[in-house]
């Protein structure tokens, strides 16, 4: 078996380590991009909700741009939200910070009952810039 491609965000790589999973993956041209949830350096989480999809979009980005992309690379996304109910216009008054424009990526929203006591997750797969597929 080839051995994965893994990207880690600047500065991250311990938490990664400690929950036993990767950030992200490059393969065949892609970027597959593990939930990323608005934690803080040290794994809590940010707890005013606005903040936390703000954090959460950075730590995506950071994972993005260590794989030499940017969020226009994005292809498709899947949220999950816990009580999207109640928050989904909350969140989705935060997403055009980091959206950009139109035409988007395809998108996935999922109502769940847990995120590790986060309220907000995002993953995405993007496409790699040319010179970085493997």
């Amino acid at each position: 078996m080839t051995p994965r491609d893994v990207v880690f965000p600047p500065g991250r790589q311990a938490l990664y380590e400690r929950n036993r999973y990767s950030p992200a993956i490059r393969a065949n041209g892609l970027l597959f991009v593990s939930g990323q949830v608005g934690s803080r350096e040290d794994g809590s989480p940010e707890p005013e909700l606005e903040a936390q999809v703000r954090r959460a979009f950075d730590n995506l980005n950071a994972i993005l741009q260590a794989a030499g992309c940017t969020f226009d690379d994005v292809i498709d996304v899947t949220v999950f939200m816990v009580d999207p109910q109640s928050i989904f216009e909350r969140v989705w008054s935060v997403v055009p910070e980091y959206w950009g424009a139109a035409p988007h990526p395809t998108l996935t929203a999922v109502g769940v009952t847990w995120l590790y006591g986060f309220q907000f997750e995002i993953k995405v797969i993007a496409k790699l810039p040319e010179s970085t597929e493997t």
